[in-house]
């Protein structure tokens, strides 16, 4: 018996999930796997690994919209291609996407390409905003992770960084 599987994401940890779960729930998602992890690599989506693993010849993926699943083009595909080399399908809720069919194929092949070039553009815009805030003297950069004057006393004695950080392990 075919089983439909919901995945839903969002990328930090004060978003919420709750909104794509329902809309899953009402699909007639039968098991919903979660995570909060950026989509711009499969990297660290264990949630998603799972399901890919999981998944079996009829069964079917569900997310709310593609950019849940992926937001480059590549991975997307490639997670495409792990469905139907497994047999299963690609639906979405609030797309017309069914891998099932050529139109729902044409359309989220489109829709990746849009989701990969919205990452794009927030990666320039946000470029642009740490030049800006650089050429303005406002940009301080991320904060020291490691005590500086530590460091310079442990070169003293002949130790570098690694036995720093054993040092205070």
């Amino acid at each position: 018996m075919a089983t439909i599987y919901g995945y839903a994401r969002v990328s930090s940890m004060g978003q919420s999930l709750a909104l794509q779960e329902a809309a899953l729930s009402a699909a007639g998602c039968e098991i919903i796997r979660a995570e909060k992890q950026s989509g711009t690599s499969r990297a660290g989506r264990d949630e998603l690994r799972t399901l890919l693993d999981f998944i079996r010849p009829g069964d079917t993926l569900m997310v709310t919209r593609v950019d849940r699943l992926a937001r480059s083009i590549g991975d997307l595909q490639d997670i495409v291609r792990e469905l139907k080399a497994k047999g299963a399908n690609l639906k979405a809720t609030e797309q017309p996407i069914d891998t099932g069919t050529a139109a729902g194929k044409a359309f989220l092949d489109m829709l990746g390409v849009f989701a990969e070039f919205e990452t794009n553009l927030r990666k320039e815009r946000q470029l642009e905003g740490i030049a800006k805030a650089k050429a303005e003297g406002v940009y301080k950069g991320r904060k020291r992770s490691i005590d500086s004057a530590a460091v310079a006393k442990l070169a003293s004695e002949g130790l570098g960084r690694l036995s720093a950080k054993l040092a205070n392990a």
